[in-house]
């Protein structure tokens, strides 16, 4: 690892079918927007041969970043696959979104891989989210590996952000995050920045040198050679700190040279099983030129001390009903168990599936069956299907190239699954199992829309359904209380997305409006109602008088109604319709429109008559004794009020606090959390948290994150209730 050129390099147009999942690596890049990953993916590419010297596929396009919202938001919005050969092994290149808006696509990746690169800007260091899906990784024992980039870059510092790696990624041991290389300087420009014109591989003592465009070996110097032995020494101690023999680090310290092969070997099994993270750096090739700084070694990295599909423990699996099943890890001749990762709309080819396969083998215009289950809570109803699927391909770019077939442990794209969304799985239709979905993060920030015009209406609901097939971190709420279409989302740019995929990729053009949450009534004090409903003129009369009594409940008591006539004032047949009149205007609200609840309404008394008095006579007298005792009342207006717990970094816990006491929260505790964080748990008026899931990641520098529930209603404020009613004058 660190020595060799690449003697296989994948031709450009061709899509290789792995055989067996030894000669696979799925590799996710990761890292905060702007680090540089994109660009990193296609310098990989160009230096395995995929793409030309422009760094261009086929068609012009880019590897990366190919789709028009990408382009008019100039970032990543999706998670992109880029296959290429190296050495014989396939690699795919899972690209991912920086912006914490696209956190579902970043977790799709990591669900289809087997390893992380961690890619981080020697200029800009280690942001607060990039540490915590570091975590995350370490959780579930994911290999990584770190990839330092804009070296160009004047304020770029190789050492410094190795050292920073060390503090935010190496926990205890800061000596499990080392270099591999060390950057080899030019000759300083005039304004004393000098770039980075190769490497020293620190075990061979090798120097690698990219000024020319090519990669070429050469011997250090002695003054090259004085650089390298203090970090040569520790990295050795590190990587012999993890080598399963236990008495090499004995004969290290005792003076025995240990052999490179010794060396490199148990290095490449700490990387594989996830106890030692390798730095290593990376600088896109100049224009014209054949390969970029690094791309070589870390290539080299990635197919030797990553680790294959094979190493990768099987999915948890049940059958559909939920009886369990043993499945063999990554057996292309075992039962058929794939997921789909990633779901996308063509316009020419129409629904396109990303799919990890993780046992048997898929093939084309087979049968599968399709199971979705556990995520209604997102509008992705439960189903088991029998698809046939269409061609397997390769993506690049905009290109799908042919494949013959799929192996466990192998990526492909799949046309014509009509019915599978995101996180779906595929299965054999005679034999249809589920994989246990991964877990997405709650969208927590809503969007309310409405169609733009009559020909919009006719095509929202599909547009919305096919959106959120696409996207399980999107879920779709049809608000019966507010009778708003509700699209929750993780932030503004995940919101701005979706409403341009509604236009652009479904033809469907929205407007969005306020946001309502769902406010309640109810009484402040008893009160005393009389409804009278009689007409005598033309036809058949109308006769109904009752009168009621009206108290409020304890919270959460809903409407309770109780019958205290004597004598027979209202026939006992004309009492459930008193009920029936007096909970349909409840729910239509006594003042401002809203529901009323948590009230007592007794039935005391009444007149009927013998001829004229009927069923709907006795609902409209109810109702009119209901809005009676309500003008002679005090009506609070209730709003719902919401737990929230906010996880963040011990230095903006008070910033936070003070956040949420600006929104009418009351801090009800706060409790240590691993890793320097702390969980504070809060109520606040919903109507004061419509933008936190945007507010909170400005005042946290987005190193917290936050769930909320609902808890209950409450009074809202006077001046509250009286600012909403300027606004909205309905209310």
């Amino acid at each position: 690892m660190g020595d060799k050129a690449n003697t296989h390099p994948g031709a450009a147009g061709r899509a290789t079918a792995a055989d067996h999942p030894a000669s696979v690596r799925n590799v996710v890049l990761v890292g905060h927007s702007g680090s540089g990953k994109t660009t990193l993916v296609e310098a990989l590419a160009l230096t395995a041969g995929a793409v030309n010297r422009a760094g261009r596929v086929e068609d012009g396009g880019t590897v990366s970043d190919y789709d028009e919202i990408e382009h008019r938001q100039q970032r990543s919005v999706q998670l992109s696959l880029a296959p290429v050969d190296w050495d014989g092994l396939k690699i795919n290149l899972l690209d991912t979104p920086g912006y914490a808006d696209f956190v579902g696509e970043l977790r799709a990746g990591l669900r289809a891989a087997d390893a992380a690169l961690f890619v981080v800007s020697a200029s800009d260091g280690v942001d607060g989210s990039t540490r915590m899906l570091w975590e995350e990784c370490a959780a579930v024992g994911m290999p990584r590996a770190i990839v330092v980039t804009h070296l160009e870059s004047a304020r770029s510092d190789f050492e410094g952000m190795t050292a920073i790696c060390a503090e935010a990624f190496g926990g205890d041991d800061p000596d499990a995050v080392l270099p591999l290389y060390l950057p080899l300087h030019g000759a300083a420009a005039p304004d004393g920045h000098a770039p980075v014109t190769g490497l020293i591989g620190l075990l061979t003592r090798q120097l690698f040198d990219y000024a020319s465009g090519e990669r070429k070996e050469a011997e250090p110097g002695p003054e090259q050679e004085q650089l390298i032995e203090t970090a040569r020494n520790r990295l050795i101690e590190g990587i012999i700190a993890e080598s399963e023999d236990e008495t090499l680090m004995d004969r290290y310290l005792g003076g025995e040279e240990i052999d490179l092969k010794t060396l490199v070997q148990d290095l490449e099994r700490a990387v594989a099983r996830g106890s030692f993270f390798p730095v290593l750096a990376a600088a896109p090739a100049a224009e014209g030129a054949r390969q970029g700084l690094g791309t070589v070694e870390l290539l080299e990295l990635i197919a030797g001390g990553f680790p294959t599909p094979l190493e990768r423990p099987a999915p948890t699996v049940t059958t559909p009903d939920g009886a369990p099943r043993e499945v063999k890890t990554c057996d292309p001749e075992g039962p058929l168990v794939a997921e789909v990762v990633k779901t996308a709309s063509d316009p020419y080819v129409g629904r396109v599936s990303l799919v990890r396969v993780f046992s048997g083998t898929l093939r084309p215009d087979a049968t599968v069956h399709v199971s979705g289950h556990g995520l209604t809570d997102r509008g992705h109803e439960d189903h088991d299907v029998d698809e046939r699927i269409g061609a397997l391909s390769a993506p690049f770019g905009k290109q799908q190239r042919p494949l013959t077939h799929c192996i466990a442990g192998d990526l492909a794209s799949v046309a014509k699954l009509n019915r599978a969304e995101t996180g779906d799985t595929l299965s054999a239709k005679d034999d249809p199992l589920l994989m246990e979905p991964w877990q997405m993060p709650d969208p927590l920030l809503p969007l309310a829309i409405e169609a733009h015009s009559k020909a919009d209406e006719d095509k929202l609901s599909q547009g919305l359904g096919r959106l959120v097939a696409e996207d399980p971190t999107m879920r779709l709420e049809q608000n019966q209380n507010t009778h708003q279409v509700v699209l929750w989302c993780l932030g503004e740019a995940h919101a701005d997305v979706a409403l341009e995929r509604l236009r652009s990729r479904y033809g469907v053009q929205v407007d969005v409006v306020p946001h309502k949450v769902s406010l309640r009534e109810t009484f402040a004090g008893p009160a005393t109602g009389r409804g009278r409903h009689v007409k005598q003129s033309g036809g058949h009369g109308q006769f109904a008088i009752c009168e009621i009594e009206v108290e409020p409940l304890p919270n959460g008591s809903g409407i309770e109604f109780v019958d205290k006539v004597v004598g027979g004032a209202v026939p006992r047949q004309f009492i459930p319709s008193v009920e029936k009149g007096v909970r349909a205007q409840a729910a239509k609200g006594v003042v401002a429109g809203y529901p009323l609840i948590d009230v007592r309404v007794t039935l005391t008394d009444g007149k009927a008559h013998s001829v004229d008095s009927s069923d709907a006579a006795f609902q409209t007298a109810g109702a009119l004794a209901l809005r009676e005792a309500a003008r002679e009342a005090t009506i609070h207006l209730l709003e719902p009020v919401a737990e929230v717990t906010v996880l963040v970094g011990d230095d903006y816990v008070g910033p936070v606090m003070s956040d949420l006491s600006g929104r009418r929260g009351r801090v009800v505790g706060t409790e240590q959390a691993p890793g320097g964080r702390t969980l504070v748990r809060a109520e606040v008026p919903e109507i004061e948290i419509g933008r936190y899931a945007v507010d909170l990641r400005s005042v946290s520098h987005g190193t917290a994150r936050f769930d909320r529930r609902y808890a209950r209603h409450e009074p809202m404020p006077q001046h509250i209730a009286d600012r909403l009613h300027e606004q909205d004058p309905g209310t």
